[in-house]
């Protein structure tokens, strides 16, 4: 066999010219009849974009296939006015997508979930390669397990830049997903809505970051890292733990009851964010599956964070539940502030959970309103404000 190199030029350039894309196709929809006949016509390279208005929730496409290269699009015309999605049972169901993006819209008043991407219960992985962008997704539910965006059974997914306030059960909910990012979201809870948590990551999750988030009393758990699933619903099938390989960072916390739990988890890392008055606890570590073939929750890493905290609120600082490894578990150069006794910020951390390796206790981080640090803080070296993207250039440092 010929080698590439030795093959002639111009059966290279007809290979090319037959494998060029075809040219791409805009669709624009004014009303109901048109959007609902133009996700029927959603493929790779088409793009369909809503023009500003309201439109009538209980969208549902099945199957819906770009490609890699061309994915299929369904965004707002107009950014700046963007098309509001309003009620129905969900306000957009997307069954078995393949490299689908969706964008600028606004979802509002779902009484199912907000935006519902999943595998079609067929637990192969055939809902691959889907991008949410800057959607806002408002008042799902409002009560009941109810999420603003659930996602089941997806694989190699973005969440970025997205809204949500106000929800039922979580501001989103994975179950069996993979290889997924959340990155700059605000999640707020509202009054009138039951909002348990605002991320949730169970049903066999693994390879997750959720990065730069805000969660602003967004339910008693603001992120569910693992959870407790139905056997017949996990992704892989015999997947032995909620969650794996799941990282939290550069996010800011206000309120919840606990911020963080760690909840039939094997492997997870919380680093560089900022938690500012948990209520209860400020971690928890729980055991919620308890059948044979579930590992107990072990190896979590809680690492340079920033954690502003009033004593007479916090019952303990971590909850440790039945069936857990809480000796895997390791806390590691966190800075503690209690506002209301700077003296006694040193966390008390139940036995057999290892002591803390270089914490900082009592020293005032200058928290602002925004939850970011005042630029002259002795602790922006920590919490969210410290925090650097794998792939970002770390700033120069400062001259002393």
């Amino acid at each position: 066999m010929r080698s590439l190199g030795a093959l002639p030029l111009y059966p290279l350039l007809a290979s090319a010219l037959l494998a060029a894309p075809a040219a791409a196709t805009t669709i624009d929809v004014h009303d109901d009849e048109g959007l609902r006949a133009a996700l029927r016509r959603l493929g790779p390279g088409v793009t369909v974009r809503l023009a500003p208005g309201e439109y009538r929730g209980g969208l549902h496409a099945a199957d819906v296939a770009g490609a890699p290269d061309r994915p299929a699009v369904l965004e707002a015309a107009d950014p700046e006015r963007p098309p509001v999605i309003v009620g129905g049972q969900n306000g957009l169901h997307l069954s078995r997508p393949a490299h689908v993006v969706v964008r600028g819209l606004v979802l509002r008043g779902a009484t199912g979930n907000g935006l519902n991407v999943d595998d079609g219960g067929r637990l192969d992985g055939g809902a691959v390669g889907v991008v949410l962008e800057r959607l806002r997704v408002e008042r799902v539910g409002p009560t009941g397990n109810h999420d603003a965006i659930k996602l089941s059974g997806v694989t190699r997914f973005v969440v970025r830049g997205c809204v949500l306030e106000g929800w039922g059960g979580s501001g989103v909910d994975m179950v069996g997903c993979h290889d997924g990012l959340i990155e700059g979201c605000r999640f707020e809870g509202l009054p009138g809505c039951s909002q348990a948590n605002g991320v949730q990551a169970k049903g066999g999750t693994s390879r997750l970051v959720v990065r730069r988030c805000t969660f602003v009393d967004a339910g008693p758990r603001a992120i569910n890292v693992g959870g407790s699933t139905g056997l017949e619903y996990f992704r892989p099938p015999d997947a032995d733990c909620e969650a794996r390989d799941i990282t939290v960072e550069g996010c800011r916390f206000r309120g919840s009851d606990a911020p963080i739990a760690f909840v039939g988890v094997d492997g997870a890392l919380v680093r560089r964010n900022t938690f500012v008055r948990p209520r209860r606890w400020v971690l928890r570590i729980l055991q919620e599956r308890t059948e044979p073939r579930f590992v107990p929750c072990r190896g979590g890493r809680f690492e340079e964070n920033v954690v502003v905290f009033r004593r007479d609120e916090l019952s303990t600082f971590v909850n440790v539940g039945p069936g857990t490894a809480p000796e895997t578990f390791r806390l590691a150069r966190n800075a503690w502030f209690a506002e209301d006794a700077p003296a006694r910020s040193r966390p008390d951390l139940p036995a057999p959970l290892p002591p803390e390796e270089g914490g900082t206790y009592g020293v005032d981080p200058r928290l602002q309103e925004d939850l970011t640090l005042d630029p002259r803080s002795p602790l922006r070296r920590l919490g969210a404000d410290a925090f650097v993207a794998p792939d970002e250039p770390r700033p120069p440092r400062r001259r002393r």
